[in-house]
């Protein structure tokens, strides 16, 4: 149907606007057809089974990656693996290819005219865009997380898996905790995503559009590695791809999960928002439009800056996390939790006589620098004893832990002795020699202070 508008007895006749259902299709197959988006969908759908197989068949594993160190004994880790590389690299890279690309493209290839034409609203354009951009996106994801899953449970088996704090979670457990991780994972994307419309729309066929998604996770990267506030790295939307090794002690560390979460999911609404008003304001008569500089940073960079401002001070506010959050009592709960659950899991590889987290009473007495600094801090002179009681023993037995604690709250434990309890040796399991699994082990602190005392 056509509409007409009579005006002194002549006819026009009007073309319907293109329903956005419509347009969103057409944005779709526009994106699925560009050979570097098909080989992208290829590759986050296969390489990662072939990568995650392929390291837990090595010798060696990555164990400076969370999880990494337990690739030999269960297919859960991979995923968990992957997911740590895609929050540094992969999912940055991917947001940048598809959303940073989707408005830009058009003004390279100067057909704006022709889309306006055809579908005669810019609401309807971007919205059409916007939608075809993240479909395409949580595909990517959807690939990443379900082809690591498949590699490491086809070259491994659906084992336990061994959580932060060393308590073992049973394959059920874990395939729902590694889901969730990931779910988790999509909120800092999709703001990545919506900083790469932002910039597609703000600076037009420059590359820069095309660079900003990358440049801001490096940017966050670099931020989280220094020693700012607890409420300063809660704030920022990157925190999400980090906090979810919280859901992988007992009990969970939600507090900073959500937190992360809600901040990654206000910064995809208001840089979504934001491309939104640049678009609806921009030029399209101009052929040789390429993006208003002051505008970019009047209506896109400011109002992210002051709403990281808002978030921190929000944060400040809600909780009590102007510090590093690493502190002496959290460190020293966090060992001697971890140990406990590794020593029981030691004694069953060792067929000895069972032992109770109850029974056994294990506590940690950790200093920082040999007792020269404060017990506060991230750093890598972290040295903890650790203690525990057997039945019927009188004695209190004691290990040495060197430790090193990074600024998010991970850190790794090497065994320094006694050799027999914690030194490198090889144990005999169900799914081959493997380690001792008291010699190093990973660890997380929660930064927020979930104490009676506030």
């Amino acid at each position: 149907m056509t509409a007409t508008i009579a005006d002194d007895n002549v006819v026009v006749a009007r073309a319907p606007r293109v329903p956005v259902v419509r347009g969103y299709r057409f944005e779709l197959v526009k994106l699925v057809s560009q050979w570097r988006i098909r080989l992208l969908v290829l590759a986050c759908w296969i390489a990662p089974a072939l990568f995650v197989a392929g390291v837990s068949r090595q010798s060696t594993l990555p164990a400076d990656t969370l999880f990494g160190r337990w690739m030999h004994a269960t297919g859960w880790a991979g995923p968990l693996v992957m997911l740590g590389f895609s929050g540094t690299w992969a999912l940055p890279l991917l947001t940048s290819v598809v959303a940073g690309d989707v408005f830009a493209s058009e003004d390279r290839l100067g057909t704006w005219r022709h889309l306006l034409v055809a579908v005669r609203s810019p609401r309807r354009i971007f919205a059409a865009k916007a939608l075809a951009s993240l479909t395409v996106i949580l595909l990517l994801v959807a690939g990443l997380a379900c082809s690591s899953t498949v590699g490491g449970i086809v070259a491994v088996g659906n084992q336990p898996l061994v959580g932060l704090d060393g308590h073992l979670l049973a394959p059920g457990d874990a395939a729902g905790k590694v889901l969730l991780a990931w779910a988790c994972a999509l909120a800092p994307t999709l703001a990545l995503a919506a900083i790469g419309l932002l910039g597609s729309v703000a600076l037009g066929r420059s590359p820069m559009g095309l660079l900003l998604p990358p440049i801001v996770a490096l940017a966050m990267q670099v931020a989280q590695m220094l020693p700012l506030p607890v409420a300063v790295r809660l704030a920022l939307p990157g925190y999400a791809f980090i906090s979810w090794n919280g859901l992988f002690t007992d009990p969970a560390q939600v507090g900073p999960l959500l937190i992360g979460i809600v901040v990654s999911l206000v910064w995809a609404v208001l840089a979504t928002g934001l491309a939104y008003l640049l678009f609806l304001r921009r030029d399209f008569t101009n052929p040789a439009y390429d993006g208003s500089g002051r505008r970019a940073v009047t209506t896109g960079l400011l109002p992210l800056v002051a709403l990281t401002a808002l978030t921190v001070a929000a944060v400040a506010m809600a909780t009590p996390s102007m510090g590093s959050g690493i502190e002496q009592d959290k460190v020293q709960r966090s060992v001697a939790t971890a140990f406990a659950h590794l020593y029981r899991m030691q004694t069953e590889q060792l067929h000895r006589p069972a032992v109770t987290e109850a029974q056994l009473k294990a506590a940690a007495a950790c200093n920082k620098g040999d007792g020269q600094v404060a017990p506060r801090g991230a750093g890598n002179d972290w040295r903890c004893v650790v203690t525990w009681h057997l039945p019927g023993v009188e004695a209190a037995g004691t290990a040495i832990y060197q430790l090193d604690v990074a600024s998010d709250g991970r850190f790794v434990a090497d065994g320094d002795g006694p050799k027999e309890v914690n030194g490198y040796f090889l144990v005999r399991t169900p799914t081959g020699d493997a380690p001792n699994p008291l010699w190093q082990f990973d660890g997380n602190v929660e930064l927020l202070d979930t104490s009676s005392k506030g």
